[in-house]
């Protein structure tokens, strides 16, 4: 069975930066591709970024371009997401998932397993 874990999340002024782990155990962590999604308050769940197997292919929504960024290491079962210059509007659960294969989607519905998320507050 696949189990994800987040970490990082914390409290952070505005223009602060913070760095997201998802530990993937279970399975073999490269045979996943992974996604990274937020539930701000009151609104829906959102994707942000999302990185294929080998970590060759990256997409990211245009609201984080230029200041979230995706990686991963195959050899530490890990996946980050580094997020820079944070905003208040980016006070959120995130939360990072996994679906098997080597294909990057924006859609929830395609992802597999979720973390239980990590919450980010982004004080003004």
């Amino acid at each position: 069975q696949v189990h994800l874990a987040e970490s990082g999340g914390g409290l952070v002024q505005a223009g602060g930066s913070l760095r997201l782990s998802c530990a993937l155990s279970g399975r073999t962590f490269s045979s996943y591709s992974i996604a990274w999604f937020r539930r701000a308050p009151g609104k829906e769940r959102e994707f942000l970024t999302t990185i294929n197997q080998s970590g060759s292919s990256t997409f990211s929504v245009d609201s984080v371009k230029g200041r979230f960024a995706v990686s991963r290491d195959n050899a530490k079962n890990t996946a980050t997401l580094q997020m820079n210059n944070l905003k208040p509007e980016d006070t959120a659960v995130y939360y990072c998932a996994a679906r098997l294969g080597d294909y990057v989607s924006v859609h929830a519905y395609e992802y597999t397993y979720w973390g239980q998320g990590t919450q980010v507050i982004v004080s003004s």
